[in-house]
Parts: structure tokens; C-alpha cells; sequence
């Protein structure tokens, strides 16, 4: 299995674990010490009738940018670190909520081999 798609498996599982749905589509492209992670179809059927309004927008982008910050500083997925080879010291992640894709950059310590 191709690093990427092992690295993917990973990120849908913990999304998957969190939410109750993991995203329908994910693809990661790795660059020097990073691994950037694109997400489409992420949100569960109550996020979307939440978010139908504005108010209702910012609290899902809210609880999905700050659940998955506190979830990768108390503990960092088990095989991310082994599978890349590298320590990771820094998520960024948002969604964009209307549309329905999250964005993931992974920071690690050193090159991904």
C-alpha cells in the first residue's frame, strides 16, 4: 500500500472515531517535512442541518477545528509517527463548512520518508 494511502486510512479512522463519519474522499500529498491532507464529504446528516444557517455554520467549523486540535496534542494517532518515519510537531487544520472539504497540513519534525 502506497505511504499516502496508509497515511489516509489513518486520518479517516481518527475523523471517523471523533465524529461518528470519516470523510468520503481524502487524498494527501507529502512534501519535504509535510503532509498536506485535502477532505470532502466530512460532515454527519446533524452537522449539515446545523449548519443550514450562518450561526449554525460557525459553530460546526468551531467544534470540528478545535475537536481535532485537542485531539492531536493529547494524543497523536497511533502509526502516523511510524508510518512517515518523523515526530509531528504542529496540526493546522480548518474546514470550509458550506462546502464541505477540510484542509489538514501536518508539520513533522523532519523530511517524510
Amino acid at each position: 500500500m502506497k505511504k499516502e494511502a496508509a497515511f489516509n486510512d489513518i486520518i479517516r479512522k481518527v475523523r471517523r472515531d471523533l465524529f461518528g463519519k470519516g470523510p468520503e474522499r481524502i487524498y494527501t500529498h507529502f512534501i519535504e517535512d509535510m503532509a498536506i491532507t485535502k477532505m470532502y464529504g466530512n460532515l454527519t446528516t446533524p452537522e449539515k442541518f446545523i449548519s443550514r444557517t450562518r450561526e449554525g455554520q460557525h459553530t460546526v467549523h468551531n467544534a470540528r477545528t478545535l475537536m481535532i486540535q485537542e485531539l492531536y496534542k493529547e494524543n497523536i494517532p497511533e502509526g502516523l509517527e511510524e508510518l512517515v518515519g518523523a515526530k509531528l510537531v504542529h496540526l493546522f487544520n480548518d474546514i470550509k463548512v458550506e462546502e464541505d472539504m477540510a484542509v489538514s497540513v501536518f508539520i513533522f519534525d523532519k523530511p517524510i520518508i
